[in-house]
Formats: structure tokens, sequence, C-alpha cells
């Protein structure tokens, strides 16, 4: 199925050409496509493209006289019922009621399939995502960048990409030996033994909790242990207490990659190697430097320090050559705006190693706020993930985290997650699904049939509204794909259930006095019913039948 966007570009472009070939506008090259918006003015129709504007600039002709030859050159087509031109150069168009009548009808008869985009079918994406230190539970940022990559994934997934999920343990490291420490240190509190916690140790109460669970099981047989010990007793727990936070958001992962492994088989000595053999590592101060000047970049890191201890670039590099070993023909890691320095980084270094790093792209998200809640692990002054989840559910928690550009700051408006009205955005989607389906309901039990899938005279400029916005989900997938922006989603299915509301509000759908209109509004609101599930499900949101 072409995308709307794409058929109505290359009708316009037509035009064009049309008019080139007659005379009327002068030869100059065409672009493959135009960018079409919603015109300000409903009257002026469906779609608005800026072509015109664009054009005079090029050849040195009026706006308005650039819009109209292309007007008059535009090729007849079932998808317009008619175009106009409006200042200061804009060409609008309106889409055909008959045209989308028979839309509506094809996605009661695709069903969820009517926005299938096979654009990368045969090809595969690797998405790294939450990628949590396994040093304490997972907080509301881990949480907006689990949701971030989750819904990527969906959205990769439905444009043809076979898509991995994968986690990485950053378990190796100096974290790791606080961490022990500090799960040692309350253990020993918990058998009555004096000693202390440093400033640098973790200070949660998770690690409080699991301390007087080893005593429970263990007794006092482990007083003798090192950190060690306690390094590998924490790290099995915390994981797996992450990955069940995670599965309450319905994020399920495919891979899970340890950075200890990288130590453990060579890899980063490899990198350091072939670093140097190619005059790209040197030493100084007793650490080992990575050449980032000699690449373009902008200073030179430390990635071995004096202390032998790599720092965060190493494994880093390393694991991503991984990942360019195991062939993914597109790469995202979804990260947190504290690594917007280093990624740069990475990925000179993994062009360094010789692979092809075009592929992997950085998908970054700002941090969450809520009502001044400061986010620490070592002092344990931080909300969870797990707490927001039982404070306002886990469709609300996905929705809200989705609903600015993940480069922008998200302040998470709790008493707004709580509300249970049309002003909560997340009640108010799944509240126009549910009273689909209680109309539906209701057709049923008044004796209507709905095995006939015809559409046709609709024609209010509500049910027009309502078919033009369900038509858009192919293209807001296409667009949130290309341009890494699950939000895009949010703003459709928001869009999607006010349109439904509106109709709702200026249409009778089952009226009695109308059979035929009735027919053809209740296959309509069974088409929205099909998109808002979809687009709700691609968000990783449940669509209710009831409320």
């Amino acid at each position: 199925m072409t995308l709307l966007s794409i058929q109505l570009s290359k009708l316009v472009l037509a035009g064009v050409a049309r008019a080139q070939k007659e005379g009327a506008l002068p030869s100059f090259e065409l672009p493959e496509l135009i960018h079409l918006t919603r015109p300000n003015r409903r009257e002026w129709g469906d779609y608005s493209s800026a072509l015109p504007l664009q054009l005079a600039k090029q050849i040195d002709h009026s706006p308005i006289v650039v819009a109209n030859h292309i007007q008059d050159y535009l090729p007849k087509s079932p998808i317009i019922e008619h175009s106009t031109v409006s200042e200061p150069g804009f060409l609008n168009v309106t889409l055909s009621s008959d045209w989308l009548c028979s839309q509506v009808a094809r996605v009661i008869s695709e069903g969820t399939s009517f926005m299938n985009l096979d654009l990368y079918s045969n090809q595969s994406a690797q998405v790294e995502f939450v990628s949590a230190n396994p040093t304490g539970p997972l907080t509301v940022g881990h949480g907006r960048g689990g949701v971030l990559g989750d819904t990527l994934s969906n959205l990769l997934s439905a444009v043809g990409y076979k898509v991995t999920r994968e986690f990485y343990y950053n378990n190796a490291g100096q974290q790791m030996k606080k961490l022990g420490e500090s799960l040692r240190i309350r253990y020993l509190q918990s058998l009555g033994i004096s000693v202390q916690l440093s400033e640098d140790h973790y200070q949660g109460e998770y690690l409080i909790s699991l301390a007087a669970q080893i005593v429970e099981s263990h007794s006092d047989s482990l007083s003798e242990e090192s950190w060690e010990t306690f390094k590998d007793i924490a790290e099995t727990d915390i994981a797996a207490k992450q990955h069940s936070t995670l599965n309450r958001l319905n994020i399920v992962m495919d891979v899970l990659y340890n950075e200890q492994s990288l130590y453990e088989d060579g890899s980063l000595d490899k990198v350091v190697a072939k670093l140097r053999q190619k005059k790209l590592a040197y030493d100084k101060d007793g650490a080992v430097w990575f050449a980032v000047k000699e690449l373009g970049g902008s200073d030179d890191r430390v990635i071995v320090k004096s202390t032998g201890e790599p720092t965060y670039r190493l494994p880093d590099i390393a694991y991503h050559c991984n990942k360019m070993e195991r062939k993914f023909d597109l790469v995202i890691d979804v990260l947190g705006a504290d690594h917007k320095d280093s990624f740069p980084d990475v990925i000179l270094g993994v062009k360094a190693m010789g692979y092809e790093a075009d592929r992997i792209k950085m998908l970054m998200h700002q941090f969450v706020n809520i009502k001044g809640q400061r986010m620490s692990k070592r002092s344990g002054k931080f909300i969870s993930l797990d707490d927001l989840i039982d404070e306002v559910g886990a469709d609300v928690v996905r929705f809200f985290m989705l609903m600015r550009a993940s480069e922008s700051h998200l302040e998470f408006d709790i008493d707004l997650a709580r509300d249970q009205s049309d002003k909560n955005p997340v009640y108010y989607v799944q509240y126009a699904h549910a009273r689909i389906c209680s109309i539906l309901e209701k057709a049923s039990i008044a004796g209507y049939s709905l095995k006939d899938t015809k559409v046709d005279s609709l024609v209010h400029p509500s049910e027009r509204l309502l078919m033009r916005n369900l038509l858009e989900l192919s293209d807001t997938i296409d667009r949130a794909v290309s341009e890494m922006a699950p939000h895009y989603l949010t703003t459709y299915v928001r869009d999607l259930a006010s349109s439904f509301h509106t109709f709702y509000g200026d249409c009778r759908v089952l009226d009695d006095d109308d059979v035929s209109l009735t027919l053809a509004r209740l296959n309509l609101i069974r088409a929205v019913r099909i998109g808002l599930s979809h687009a709700l499900g691609l968000l990783g949101v449940s669509a209710p039948e009831s409320m």
C-alpha cells in the first residue's frame, strides 16, 4: 500500500511537470517528494503544500501564480475531490468523500494489516535500551528509556524489520566492587556487627532488605566471605528485580549482554592493540589515551586509567564492534543525555577498528522530573520505577513517557496521571475505544448486522475529519521510524480519539429512521476501533472494551 502522503505528493509533482510541459512553468529539476501539512483553516481542505512558495524563489515568479498553474494542471484522481489556492501561495487539496469511504471499508476488510509497511523486510535491527547498572532498582529515568526503546522496537517491526531488543549489563569495574562491599556491610549490620558504610557506598533501603534475606537463609555463615560473594548475590537479585519491573511495563528483552564478558574474552585488549597499531592509542601519565583528535574529534580521551581500570569508552567500543560483527542492518542505542559526549568517541573508535559505523544511531532521551524528587541510587533518595507503576499503572507510565520528544525534558505530572477524566490523555484515548465498543454492543443488541462492510454517504465534516485522521496511521508510523520519534504515535491516538469524540457529539450513530446511514457510521467506528487498538498496541498500552 502506498502511503497517502506519497500519493498526494506524486499528484502535486505531476501537476508541476504538466505545467512545465505545457509551457506554463519554466523547466527546472523537481524533488522526488514534497512535504504536506494540514491547512490553517478547515475550509481550505485536508492537506496543504508550500511547494509554490519554494518554487517561486527558484524561478522568480509570484507564489500565487505558481500555485494557480499547478492547480490548473493537477491530474484528476479518485483521491482528490477538489483543490484551492490560498495566500501567500499554498496549494490545498480536499480528499474525495467517496475515496475516504472506500478506505474505511478497506480498513475493516484488511484489519490491522491495513497499515502494513514492508519497507524494510528482510532487514534486521538491534535496539539497545535501559542497560542499567545492576546496582539498584530501576528509576523513572530508566523507565523512559525502556518505554522509548520498546515502542521504537514495535514501530520498527511494523515497517518490516526483524528486531532484537538488547539489555547491556554494566557489571564490571569499581561500581560492582562498591556494590559488593555495600551489601557485605549491610549483612554484617544485620548480624549486629558494628560496621559503617562510607559516603561512596550504596545507601539504599533495597540493600538492607536484601541483607535481611541473606541472614534469614544463611545466618552468619557468610560473615567471613569477601565482597565478591556479596557482589554476585546483589547482582543476581537486583538484575532479576529489574527485569520483573520491566515485565510490568510489558517490556521483555531478547538478549542480555554482560559487559564482563568483554573483559574475559580479550575484546578490550584487542581494541587497545589495534588502536596502538594504527597509532591511535598512546601512553601518557601512566594511562592509555585514545587519539580522538586524529579522527576529527574534540579531545583525546583516557581509555585505560593509570590504575589499569578501563574507562567506559573502551568496553563501549568493544561492545559496538561486537554489534557490527553480528551483522545488524540497523543498530540503535537508546541512551540518556549523560552519554551525549561519549557516544561520538565510541563511534570514532568503532570506525577506527575498521567497521562501517554509519548504521549505528543514537536516540537520546532527557531526564524525568517528578515534583523535585532527586534521582540517586547511591544516596537512596529516588522514586523507583516500581513506585511509579504502583501509583498510576503501567498504561499511564508508558503513555506519559512518550508524550514528548525524547530530547525534551519530561515533567511527570502525578496528579494528572491519577485523574480519571478527559483531562488525562490516557483516559481520554482509552475511553474513545471503550465508547466505540459500547456503541457496537448496543447496535448488536438492537439487531443491526455488520456483515456488509460497505461505507458510503459520509460527508459530514466530523465524519470526514475522523476518516482522514484514521488513515494517517501509516504515515505516522513511517515518520516515527524515519525520525526515531515514537512520540508522534501518542499525538496520533490523541488526534484520532479527539476526532472520534467530536464525531460522536455531532453525528448520531444509531438512528432507526436512517438505517443506511446508521450502518455506514457503525462501519466507520469499527474501522476507527481497529486503528485505535493497533496504535495503542504499538505504544504498549491496553485498549479496554469498557471503563
